[in-house]
């Protein structure tokens, strides 16, 4: 009888969220909220909906992964990567991991999601889908003409076309048109059906990340043979390009947490404290006054302290490599 297995990637670094996420503390498991950790809310999430959970992580933060999942008492499989190949690679090696007829559900571990009931909907109906022999992603009801996101063209349950993250103007055109979702990074399906759509339109990926698998030890893969996997998205890899694509428009509220604008939408949302002109202070206890600035967020952590006007905080990622390619101690 077949399982169905919930796999969580865990191997980001959340490069937007410097100095607060790290190589070696991720912003997944920083425990900012009142819940805990992003990965610790997402095994709860999904634990009554799967009968297992697989995490594909890397070297630097496995450990992090077992200790949360300790902590909770559940059972897993571990699959260690030795240096990232992006995620249609992390995705295969959970589908080689898992029996052929296997349901994988397969969720980013840095999301935030608002609506129990709506979720377990979703994700029971693509699991249906998926049954069926069908590729599902799930696409989010977008609230605002969003440019950081990617986009799906939807009628229905089917796929129209897949977008890259758009500028202002396509984005408020997409909101106007109605039918598109944002790209939430979440998929449902067989294991062989992945697997045989990745060999079809991937082989070269397919057929190194096989080698990688196949001498795998206690589910840590070998580095030389996983250097010569192509770092590919599944999106490019399979989703743009399968006939077996459909699609479910979730209900449920949604973020990636993926900038600092995010993550102070949504402690404001849960009643963190800003000031009278919306300025936030995160990590930092210590009185701090604003004069002259509006919606400006201020990030300190014991080796670093980052402003930020709050419009602006995509490109905090520019600081984060830049000290990346420096090799600073400040990103480790």
């Amino acid at each position: 009888m077949s399982s169905i297995i919930h796999v969580l990637l865990s191997g980001g670094v959340g490069s937007r969220l410097w100095p607060l996420s790290r190589k070696s503390n991720p912003k997944q498991y920083l425990n900012l909220f009142k819940e805990g950790s992003l990965f610790g809310m997402t095994v709860l999430r999904n634990k009554t909906l799967c009968d297992h959970v697989m995490v594909v992580g890397n070297r630097e933060n496995y450990q992090l992964s077992k200790e949360v999942l300790d902590s909770q008492g559940i059972a897993y499989t571990d699959i260690v990567e030795a240096t990232p190949r992006n995620t249609a690679a992390a995705i295969a090696f959970a589908a080689f991991a898992a029996e052929p007829d296997d349901i994988l559900v397969v969720t980013p571990s840095d999301h935030v999601i608002v609506g129990e009931q709506a979720y377990q909907e979703a994700i029971q109906t693509g699991i249906e889908k998926a049954k069926e022999g069908y590729i599902v992603t799930f696409g989010i009801q977008p609230t605002r003409p969003e440019t950081g996101y990617g986009y799906i063209e939807y009628d229905d349950d089917r796929v129209l076309s897949f977008r890259e993250k758009p500028n202002q103007d396509t984005a408020e055109d997409f909101i106007e048109q109605g039918n598109f979702l944002w790209n939430s990074g979440m998929f449902c399906f067989r294991a062989d059906t992945l697997l045989e759509e990745l060999q079809q339109f991937e082989p070269k990926v397919y057929a190194t990340a096989l080698a990688a698998w196949q001498h795998q030890k206690d589910g840590k893969l070998d580095e030389n043979l996983s250097k010569k996997i192509p770092s590919i998205s599944i999106d490019y890899a399979v989703m743009e390009r399968s006939k077996k694509i459909r699609v479910v428009a979730t209900q449920f509220e949604w973020s990636d947490l993926g900038s600092f604008e995010a993550l102070y939408d949504y402690l404001l949302s849960t009643g963190y404290a800003v000031d009278e002109q919306g300025n936030m202070v995160i990590g930092l206890d210590l009185y701090t006054a604003f004069v002259g600035l509006k919606n400006t967020i201020v990030v300190y952590t014991d080796d670093a302290l980052l402003f930020v006007q709050k419009e602006k905080s995509q490109d905090v990622k520019k600081i984060y490599n830049t000290l990346d390619k420096h090799q600073s101690k400040l990103i480790d």
